[in-house]
């Protein structure tokens, strides 16, 4: 009976190529707020053109734009491929990047008591759902993405003894520059120490994990994140954001580009403090500020103070074209992060042919050898570089060209293919186990 079932594992190690995976998400494009549920589109994506069945989790209901996986949506619990269903008017209480004070403020002032009152409430909620889902036994393997599917993942493990991968995108450390919710670093280190194997986006944020949770270097597994390039066109994009900017580089204008959560992590602040310098340097710079968050007024003031307001564009949080138009029409992109897990906008900014100055504390530095990085802080450096892309269109050149060339072979089925390896060695340890238990 024992030869018969170690002879079934060795069939199971060969045969698996594609997997079974239930995954827990809290977001995913076109409804996400941030990089986390790009990098869960792609991941999907490429899972379910290198057939696996994911069935993907979600805390409520939303529209979808293509067939990526099987959706099962928390609040109302249908499974859908082809989603077409109400977007209701409170998701921005859901983005995973509110502090639990901001959510609690927002839902007692603004919306109907239809969530939990708090962010962390309402985390536990969505973990509430788990005992609803159908045929939670014929899954291989459990999947989530940061703290806010932990419980829910945790829940899952517990009912099934499957094997669970932790997907950490950031750390309340990271978004908060240390100064973290308890309740939620709480839920963080007791994820971390409860899942099988955590996935890291970086070599920066392993080291993250080490050091803020104390968990052990051998539980942690570096998988940098990828890019699709289908989503990327090399075509010219025509829009009106497009020809207005047109106009303006006709007229001798350069741009230079940010995108991401107005916060204290991405370091727009610095950003502002190098481009009064590079105005006086290249006085028809213009800067581009893509992104909303808790820092928007603070840094729009600031532009004020440093009296180059008429230098200096905040449009808000973009999207879909009006982003991809400014990727492509922009002449540099900076990502000044204070600390950055990952940085999927470089990539982007990259496939798209625009040079990249990049902070060195970024996973994404570990990746792009073909960028200029600096230290965040250093306002001189940052400057240097800029004024130097801008002035001389040889090194804008050979930057973009060598840092497309260098996105282009990375990919999200790279990504999955490794992923895929660590779940096959998961699943067989966990079998082993159970076989040897039993």
């Amino acid at each position: 009976m024992l030869i018969n079932k170690i002879e079934n594992i060795n069939k199971y190690e060969n045969a698996v190529m594609s997997m079974k995976v239930l995954m827990f998400g809290w977001e995913i494009p076109p409804h996400n707020s941030g990089g986390l549920g790009v990098a869960c589109h792609g991941i999907l994506k490429a899972m379910s053109q290198q057939g696996d069945q994911v069935t993907f989790v979600l805390p409520r209901s939303m529209e979808v734009d293509e067939d990526i996986s099987e959706l099962v949506f928390a609040d109302n619990l249908t499974k859908e491929t082809s989603v077409k269903v109400i977007v209701h008017s409170f998701d921005s209480l859901l983005s995973p990047y509110l502090t639990s004070e901001i959510y609690k403020y927002e839902f007692q002032n603004n919306y109907k008591p239809v969530y939990a009152s708090n962010l962390v409430e309402e985390v536990y909620r969505y973990a509430n759902v788990v005992d609803k889902i159908q045929d939670l036994d014929s899954f291989e393997i459990i999947h989530c993405h940061d703290w806010l599917t932990i419980p829910a993942a945790l829940e899952a493990k517990k009912r099934t003894n499957l094997p669970l991968v932790l997907h950490i995108h950031a750390t309340e450390m990271d978004r908060t520059g240390g100064y973290c919710n308890p309740e939620i670093f709480v839920i963080e280190k007791m994820g971390m120490e409860q899942v099988d194997k955590i996935i890291a986006v970086s070599e920066f944020t392993k080291k993250s994990i080490i050091d803020n949770y104390g968990i052990s270097s051998d539980r942690i597994e570096v998988i940098h994140n990828g890019i699709d390039h289908q989503q990327h066109p090399s075509i010219t994009i025509d829009n009106p954001i497009y020809r207005r900017l047109q106009v303006l580089k006709e007229a001798g204008y350069q741009i230079v580009l940010f995108t991401g959560r107005l916060t204290f992590q991405k370091g727009v602040d610095y950003l502002l403090e190098a481009a009064k310098k590079a105005i006086q340097f290249n006085p028809k710079s213009l800067f581009i500020i893509t992104g909303s968050g808790d820092m928007e007024t603070k840094l729009i003031n600031q532009a004020s103070e440093l009296r180059i307001s008429d230098r200096v564009v905040f449009t808000g949080f973009l999207r879909g074209e009006e982003l991809k138009s400014l990727y492509q029409i922009a002449d540099l992109f900076v990502m000044p992060s204070v600390s950055e897990p990952f940085g999927l906008v470089a990539l982007e900014s990259a496939l798209y042919g625009t040079p990249v100055i990049i902070s060195k504390q970024s996973g994404v530095s570990e990746v792009m050898q073909h960028s200029l990085q600096v230290d965040f802080w250093d306002v001189d450096e940052m400057t240097d570089k800029m004024v130097a892309v801008l002035e001389y269109e040889g090194l804008r050149q050979t930057i973009s060209s060598l840092a497309h060339q260098e996105a282009k072979a990375m990919s999200w089925h790279k990504v999955t293919d490794k992923m895929r390896v660590l779940y096959k060695e998961l699943v067989s340890q966990n079998m082993s186990q159970n076989t040897f238990t039993n």
